[in-house]
């Protein structure tokens, strides 16, 4: 038994994924063989309970856990797989490169069987017998295999963990169940360590959207998602201050456009309120639209790859974005396979341009274009192209493309769409050709703005130069056609260019720009079909170049990180694929010199390309030559063979000069512009002699070239950058969701290194920090006589006293290295107390706030105080005005009711003194004609002389009366029309004083001159009434004897005395106005001398101006209240003239009507 334990134990060590703490217990001396092996399972929160027998941690085992008691089983004495402290698998299993590869044999537990056709299935040992298992599958199938071909399952427990970390045996099949058993409960991410896998589930699922968007940023759901990886990257470029990256890679139909749209939304939906997301957004549409098409193994393939660049400013808000695109592939325009379509563009215009538009355009359906007719499929399910089209035209509306300009692109497409339709036919007998002036044609002159015989020229001739001579060589029908599909490729290029300018000049940032951004690459996947040609060969050059930087970030880096900080690390082997980029890019040996060496000679072929290679390179281990021109390179997905045919010509990519020439002499715009941007490209030149000879090409840099340079362009943007991973995979090749193909699975699992990825995460220190960040991150946690030592003093500080174990983290020398959960802890205890501290603050400014509340409220409410104050004496002056205005209103209501109650008095007076005077004067009459008519009968005539005596003093009374009357008619008349001037005098006099008030509230320096005025107003009224009064006099001496004529002239005269007390009140006002005037502007004009230095006086000139304003506030006050008594005085005054006048007429009018009567 002993030996068994032994050899076991030597068993295990031979393996070289061991970690360092892995230890053996048990050895010859030991009693129990079931002790061989003692393993450490990770705190993950899965494995916190027993399973049940048929378990791998049940009590059937014979391995140990820590805090988990053992159980002795005597019928048991095999080896098990153990696990590492960081729950990696220890040992690798037979010849496979990645798993959990243990020997792995047990009575009645779970294990990977791998059938006849590939695939893995669950299956439970039933018996061993040596090195055989008996075991049961599907259908109580029994088969008896070899042990060693047996893998571990994992627990129940495990089945469908979010990152494969968490896995306790990490072998492909384990892999491959855990992501289906997802797929297929459409949870289509998981996490590889620091990896993101997205399984396309080729169907809506409900993972997006603004709920989704929201949860991700309140940090609310941590499941994987590309919301996550998106957050991750905008959070660190704000905390570290570093650009980010996310690099999306997969092979074609692996849904990395959805991915790279998925992140943008996230983006934009966090970076948002500027208005420039939404333009970022309907970017999409266009690229798509121009550069992506159906394939045999996608219906929305891209075929070119992009890098957007978001730009944030400082708060973390999008300021700008700018994209960036690569090898475009231009062999689909003219080249298209059956099955597939050419790009969706062309078909997006043919189904939905407007009428206007189509006609224009002499548009026609899909199928009348040949470049179309190449294949029969003209659609995708589900795809509505006329909708689309619709769709881009308002992505290009949003993007600020104008109509002119869209209408313009539009006319470039269908150009190229009729340049295939342009035939040829042969001329003379050297097979010469020339094309056919038909509607095609005539419809591409029309379209790009040319003549129809500059354009048939330029597709049927090409001029050469020869010494100082052009000559002009006609051509056959195969290079007419390449020269048209050259001419074709071309524009469609130069459009695509264009409209990438287009945007970028939309998205601009400008003077916004921060340096802060997080570029989102999406570039085609590693392609690998039954014909691959140029593209193929281009694109997967790019894959391999990726592939190195994402071994450079996830293996190489790392692991050299480790040994650089002296880290006890046990390293982890891992596929690097230097060897075949050295094949792609070595000078003067490698494939891409090659060709672009081969496509400089004139007689160079396809076939002289495949003989150099396979003669130069037939010692690398990674190529391989085969029959023809074949020759097959050995990618780190997997071998793929290429085809040479049409290498060079791609390679070349020539436009002649005459195409160029052509499209500048164009009176559009957009050719013009495509005919600039191509010469301007020609003028580059390249070391070596990289282009034809003779001056026909326009372009002097090869296409590997180029590509090339932007290539590495784009691997220097991405070092500088802090990169996020999303590695997409394809589930079936047919397109349909809940298939679930695992050889498929697995070849782009193995692709992408997922396994290696993990393992190296697992078992390594994924966090690191250095020694001067985490001490001033995490010191301020510590006591201050600690904190101020140096920073390696403070890190083991604090790592002690916050107990982290030692087996979880290394301390280096220039960083502490952690493994994954670590930093997390003091992360919370670090927010907490950064958390505390903030509460502590913000009840101390809410305390300082209070108080600084309190007494805003209390200067708020004496300002109220005051405002109300104002407003309340205002508004009990008017309250005042109006209750004066009230009683004069009462006043002269009340007069005119007592006027016509006196008024009817004194008619009705009049009218009984009337019938009085007619009773006594008809009486007197009667007696006189009594007296009369007594005479005549001889009756005492001394009676009759009384009465004739009397009768004529009557008379004479009545005489002197009447005299009276028209006396007095006429006095009352000239007192009438003196009353009638005194009114009118009155109201001139009241709008004067009205006016002066007015003007002394606006403008004090007018009151003099209206005081002035009202002055000799009231001069010139005195004089009229003395003149008036003189009058009256003469009038009284002249008209004796009634009593009322003395009366009028007594009041005449005492009426002018009233008026010369007002004159004098009003001139001592004047007076006392111009004085003070003069007072205050001498004392301003002195302390403003003083403050400006021109006067010298012991004095504080601002608190004594304060206090002469003061004074003349109080003064001003005071004169305009004794402005407006003298106003009221005046006033009754005024209206006891007029009740005087009044009396008089109506007196006089008693007696007109009396003589009347």
């Amino acid at each position: 038994m002993a030996t068994a334990t032994d050899a076991a134990a030597a068993r295990f060590k031979s393996i070289k994924s061991l970690p360092v703490d892995y230890r053996f217990m048990g050895s010859s001396g030991e009693k129990s063989a079931n002790s061989l092996v003692s393993v450490s399972i990770p705190e993950n929160g899965n494995m916190d309970r027993v399973v049940d027998d048929d378990s791998p941690y049940g009590q059937g085992s014979s391995f140990l856990l820590n805090d988990r008691p053992s159980v002795d089983d005597d019928n048991d004495d095999d080896v098990n797989p153990s696990v590492s402290a960081q729950g990696s698998v220890l040992g690798s299993w037979g010849n496979k490169k990645w798993g959990d590869t243990a020997s792995y044999v047990a009575k009645k537990l779970q294990s990977w069987f791998q059938t006849s056709d590939g695939n893995w299935e669950l299956a439970k040992i039933l018996s061993i017998t040596g090195s055989e298992s008996l075991i049961s599958f599907s259908e109580e199938k029994v088969l008896k295999v070899s042990s060693d071909s047996l893998l571990p399952a994992n627990p129940e427990i495990l089945d469908g963990v979010d990152d494969l970390m968490q896995l306790s045996y990490l072998n492909e099949p384990s892999v491959l169940y855990n992501l289906q058993y997802r797929y297929d409960r459409d949870m289509i991410y998981s996490k590889a360590g620091p990896v993101l896998v997205a399984i396309n589930p080729f169907k809506k699922i409900p993972l997006y959207g603004s709920d989704y968007i929201e949860a991700y940023k309140r940090k609310s759901i941590d499941n994987p998602h590309v919301y996550a990886i998106a957050d991750t990257a905008i959070r660190e470029m704000i905390r570290d201050e570093v650009n980010q990256s996310i690099v999306i890679s997969g092979e074609s139909g692996a849904g990395k456009t959805e991915t790279a749209k998925i992140a943008m939304q996230y983006l934009a939906a966090l970076g948002g309120g500027s208005g420039i997301e939404y333009e970022i957004l309907k970017t999409n549409p266009i690229l798509e639209a121009f550069g992506n098409a159906k394939t045999s193994r996608n219906n929305n393939s891209s075929r070119f790859g992009k890098l957007i660049e978001i730009h944030f400013s400082e708060t973390g808000k999008i300021s700008g974005a700018k994209i960036q695109t690569f090898l475009l592939e231009k062999s689909r325009v003219v080249q298209c396979t059956d099955g597939e379509r050419s790009y969706h563009s062309f078909y997006q215009l043919c189904a939905g341009a407007p009428p206007s538009l189509r006609e224009k355009l002499n548009l026609k359906s899909a199928s009348e274009y040949k470049y179309l007719q190449q294949s029969t499929c003209y659609s995708i399910n589900g795809v509505d192209d006329a909708e689309e089209f619709r769709v881009v035209v308002e992505a290009l509306d949003a993007v600020h493309v104008s109509k002119e300009n869209q209408e313009n692109a539009f006319a470039m497409l269908a150009a190229v769409l009729w340049l295939g339709n342009v035939t040829f036919c042969i001329v003379d007998n050297e097979n010469h050709v020339e094309p056919i002036i038909d509607d095609a044609l005539l419809n591409v002159a029309k379209l790009i703005g040319c003549e129809a015989d500059d354009l048939k020229l330029a597709l049927s001739t090409r001029k050469m130069k020869v010494g100082n001579d052009i000559i002009v060589q006609k051509l056959t029908l195969a290079q007419a056609i390449d020269t048209r599909d050259a001419l074709a490729k071309s524009i469609y290029s130069c459009l695509f260019d264009w409209l990438v300018e287009q945007i970028n000049k939309s998205l601009a940032v400008g003077k916004r720009r921060t340096g802060r951004s997080i570029s989102i690459l999406d570039i085609y996947g590693f392609e690998s079909f039954d014909v691959n040609s140029f593209e193929q060969f281009c694109i997967n050059y790019a894959n391999e170049r990726l592939q190195q930087h994402f071994n450079r970030h996830l293996f190489k880096l790392e692991q050299e990180e480790y040994i650089q900080d002296g880290i006890d690390w046990a390293k982890v082997e891992f596929e690097d694929n230097q060897d075949c980029l050295n094949l792609f890019e070595k000078k003067p040996l490698g494939l891409m010199t090659l060709l672009d060496e081969e496509s400089t000679f004139p007689n160079g072929t396809d076939m002289t390309f495949a003989t150099k290679l396979k003669q130069h390179l037939k010692t690398n281990s990674c190529f391989r030559g085969e029959r023809g021109k074949a020759f097959t390179v050995h990618h780190y997905a997997g071998e793929v063979t290429y085809d040479t045919s049409g290498f060079l010509e791609k390679n070349r990519d020539l436009l002649h000069l005459d195409s160029i020439q052509l499209l500048s002499s164009c009176t559009c715009e957009l050719p013009q512009a495509f005919a600039s941007n191509m010469l301007s490209l020609s003028e580059k030149t390249v070391p070596g002699p990289l282009h034809k000879s003779g001056g026909a090409d326009s372009q002097k840099l090869s296409v590997v070239t180029k590509f090339k340079g932007q290539l590495f362009q784009l691997m220097q943007r991405l070092e500088s950058t802090t990169p996020h991973f999303i590695r997409c995979i394809k589930p079936n090749n047919s397109q349909s969701p809940g298939i679930y193909h695992q050889g498929l699975v697995l070849q782009q699992l193995r692709c992408c290194g997922v396994l290696e990825v993990v393992r190296i995460s697992r078992s390594g220190f994924p966090t690191r920090m250095s020694h001067q960040k985490f001490a001033r991150r995490y010191g301020f946690l510590l006591l201050e006589h600690v904190a101020s030592q140096d920073p390696l003093s403070v890190s083991v500080a604090i790592l002690h006293q916050f107990d982290i174990l030692p087996e979880m983290y290394q301390i280096g020398y220039t960083k502490l290295f952690f493994r994954t959960g670590q930093i997390g802890k003091l992360e919370d205890t670090r927010n907490r107390t950064l958390n505390g501290i903030l509460r502590v603050q913000s009840c101390f400014r809410g305390h300082k706030a209070r108080q600084y509340m309190k007494e805003l409220k209390r200067g708020i409410f004496n300002l109220q105080a005051f405002a109300r104050g104002e407003k309340t004496r205002k508004e009990f002056a008017i309250l005042v005005h109006r209750h004066r205005a009230a009683v004069h209103i009462q006043k002269h209501i009340k007069a005119k009711i007592s006027k016509k109650r006196f008024e009817d008095v004194h008619g009705a007076t009049i009218t009984l003194q009337a019938v009085i005077r007619g009773w006594l004067v008809r009486r007197c009459s009667g007696d006189i004609a009594l007296l009369q008519f007594g005479s005549g009968k001889g009756n005492g005539s001394d009676e009759v002389l009384v009465k004739s005596s009397y009768l004529a003093e009557l008379q004479r009374r009545i005489l002197k009366a009447e005299a009276g009357l028209r006396e007095k008619e006429e006095e009352n008349d000239i007192l009438h029309q003196r009353l009638q001037q005194y009114e009118n005098r009155w109201s001139e006099y009241e709008l004067k004083m009205k006016s002066m008030e007015e003007v002394w509230q606006k403008q004090m320096r007018s009151l003099q001159s209206s005081l002035s005025i009202a002055k000799k107003s009231l001069s010139y009224d005195d004089s009229e009434r003395n003149s008036d009064a003189s009058i009256n006099t003469a009038n009284d001496e002249t008209n004796p004897g009634w009593d009322a004529a003395t009366n009028g002239r007594r009041n005449g005269v005492e009426n002018v005395r009233p008026m010369s007390a007002g004159l004098s009140v009003i001139s001592r006002l004047a007076e006392e106005f111009e004085q003070r005037s003069q007072v205050f502007g001498d004392d301003a004009k002195f302390l403003v001398e003083v403050k400006s230095g021109q006067v010298e006086a012991n004095l504080n000139p601002d608190h004594e101006l304060r206090r002469l304003k003061q004074m003349f506030e109080g003064w001003k006050k005071d004169y305009t209240a004794r402005l407006r008594e003298t106003k009221v005085i005046l006033n009754k005054l005024g209206h006891e003239d007029g009740d005087g006048e009044k009396g008089k007429k109506k007196w006089w009018g008693r007696l007109n009507s009396s003589r009347v009567n």
